[in-house]
């Protein structure tokens, strides 16, 4: 599944995506304690998360995750862009629950990490 399909199915709004739209996700993860993130393996996996804070963008980065979504309405500060522009991290923001967002993901074939 690609970014841009990702984002149609959920009806998400992409925020920046710097040459991301047609690559290729296979994982999701959907997490609000960042450290939980930190232990995974996360080639071509999207970070689904409901916190809002530079912490994402910087855990993203460290994780080398390409692809973050933002879920229940929550939106990525102009601080946040700039870190995630400057990491070349794609951000994508939905309204739906995280519950919703990870049925729906999985049910178009996307797979856990675990």
């Amino acid at each position: 599944m690609t970014l841009k399909e990702v984002a149609v199915l959920l009806n998400a709004r992409i925020i920046h995506e710097d040459g991301h739209l047609d690559k290729v996700i296979r994982h999701a993860f959907a997490a609000d304690l960042m450290s939980d993130v930190l232990r995974l393996d996360t080639s071509e996996m999207l970070l689904i998360t409901g916190l809002a804070n530079l912490q994402v963008i910087r855990t993203a980065e460290m994780s080398d995750i390409c692809f973050v979504l933002f879920v229940r309405g929550k939106q990525a500060s102009p601080d946040m862009i700039d870190l995630a522009k400057e990491c070349n991290i794609a951000i994508l923001q939905c309204k739906q629950s995280m519950f919703k967002v990870c049925g729906e993901l999985y049910k178009a074939g996307l797979e856990p990490i675990y």
